[in-house]
């Protein structure tokens, strides 16, 4: 979605602005509860949680990327493009060759923080059942009544995981900068 909104074809950036417009506009909770709820109602087929929950994820994680990409792109002066051009690099061969390893540099820090907001959004979805972190410390929780004590544990697995993530990060972008 993010390649299609800088493509030359004005009906293409147009699909990949809707794209990234609706599915960055929708709060989490309600596409997961369109995609779980209301599709079934129109259709007449369940669709199970953790399929929902996928397919939710990968929307609204599709439209942050899109977002990316499309900016990172657009980072790379437009002269970057002309050059490619000029030296008779067709669109593809210019974006993939000369564009595009210069706007993933600046797309990786984005991509991985966004991974971390997707992972921690995935306690959005024991709103439909899906049996993840947020949702085992609740039944844990109906079990033994140790909501406290459940609940740092749940708070510490994800700061753990967050922090790493958070430590890959920055070790991907300090290797990025010593590369330019």
């Amino acid at each position: 979605m993010g390649l299609l909104g800088v493509m030359p074809s004005p009906f293409w950036r147009g699909v990949s602005t809707t794209f990234i417009y609706i599915f960055r506009g929708l709060p989490l909770l309600v596409l997961a509860l369109f995609i779980y709820t209301g599709v079934p109602s129109l259709t007449g087929t369940k669709i199970p949680a953790f399929v929902a929950g996928i397919i939710t994820l990968t929307l609204n994680e599709g439209a942050y990327t899109a977002a990316f990409v499309k900016g990172g792109i657009d980072a790379v002066s437009d002269g970057q493009m002309e050059a490619a051009r000029s030296v008779g690099l067709s669109f593809g061969q210019a974006m993939s060759h000369v564009i595009l390893p210069q706007g993933l540099k600046i797309m990786i820090p984005s991509f991985i923080n966004q991974f971390i907001i997707t992972l921690k959004d995935t306690s959005i979805l024991s709103i439909i059942g899906i049996l993840e972190l947020t949702q085992t410390g609740k039944i844990i929780i109906a079990r033994n009544l140790e909501g406290f004590k459940i609940w740092t544990m749940v708070a510490l697995i994800y700061l753990v995981i967050i922090t790493v993530l958070t430590w890959l990060s920055n070790w991907v972008q300090k290797r990025l900068q010593s590369q330019n």
